[in-house]
């Protein structure tokens, strides 16, 4: 897989990897070393090489990461803001959405199932 996604099907690890090469690329693009990086971010080296690596690390460390490399706005400007929603407004009135409602499974079809006859002989021929 290259260094960018190709689909946004991707799974969680190959993000976690296509970010981290980002953010080395980027480092390397302003001639950063990665000590120097975690000393900026007020993270550890460790920190910084697993983030790049695209393994587990705190959203805490990337977003220093990102103000360092001056990106930390921009991932909010990544997001939609939830305040937009003109049509949500309409419906509810004008009232600004308070808590998620759960969605109701819907209802089973029919407790019947492959080998029930209802008479407690299942398998057996009336011979």
């Amino acid at each position: 897989m290259s260094r960018y996604l190709e689909n946004a099907t991707a799974s969680t690890e190959a993000v976690q990897r296509a970010l981290g090469a980002r953010l080395a690329g980027l480092r390397l693009g302003r001639n950063l070393t990665q000590a120097h990086l975690a000393r900026e971010a007020g993270a550890s080296v460790s920190s910084i090489k697993r983030l790049e690596a695209g393994e587990n690390t705190s959203v805490n460390t990337l977003l220093r990461v990102l103000a360092v490399l001056g990106l930390d706005g921009r991932l909010l400007d990544s997001l939609p803001d939830p305040a937009v929603r003109p049509v949500e407004r309409v419906r509810h009135g004008g009232r600004e959405r308070r808590r998620a409602r759960e969605t109701q499974a819907p209802p089973k079809a029919t407790d019947w199932a492959w080998g029930d006859d209802g008479d407690g002989d299942a398998g057996e021929t009336g011979a």
